[in-house]
């Protein structure tokens, strides 16, 4: 699981404006052979977890006494989104799938057990939470005022993971 979540980040940098061209082309190549190896499904329950630890990472990082913390039901998960018909070519018909991800990810629960609970993923789905991953990554940045603050903690996430199983 650990590369299918690995290539799930990747797909978030394809995304990403600041990913410089080089960095995106191995991105794409890792999201490639991750999916030539455990299957688009696996990459794309990666993106569910992803979405999953992102939002309790959200959640956690705000201090219990500010007063314009974000409550996740009424103001995270409505303007992720209010966000997404932002992304051409986010499918409307999965909001309620990616809703309630997030919405199993605001109440603490395993948001890749809450999801395959309904089937496999399908494309249109899978590249929505992508969507959702992205702005999860934008939000979090924005509030800890330091633009790439999520893909640094990502990376360095990673590149300890690959230095503890080398």
């Amino acid at each position: 699981m650990d590369e299918a979540v690995h290539a799930a980040w990747d797909a978030y940098r394809n995304l990403e404006k600041r990913t410089p061209e080089a960095e995106r082309q191995q991105a794409q190549q890792r999201v490639q052979a991750a999916m030539d190896t455990y299957g688009r499904e696996e990459v794309s329950r990666g993106a569910v977890f992803l979405v999953g630890v992102l939002t309790m990472h959200i959640i956690g990082e705000q201090d219990d006494e500010e007063e314009d913390r974000l409550d996740p039901l009424s103001d995270l998960i409505p303007a992720v989104i209010r966000k997404l018909p932002g992304f051409e070519l986010a499918d409307p018909a999965q909001v309620p799938m990616v809703s309630g991800v997030l919405m199993a990810a605001a109440m603490g629960m395993d948001t890749v057990a809450w999801r395959d609970q309904f089937g496999t993923i399908p494309a249109k789905e899978a590249l929505v939470h992508n969507f959702v991953l992205w702005l999860l990554a934008d939000l979090f940045d924005s509030l800890v005022e330091q633009p790439g603050a999520t893909d640094l903690l990502m990376r360095k996430t990673f590149n300890s993971m690959a230095a503890d199983s080398g």
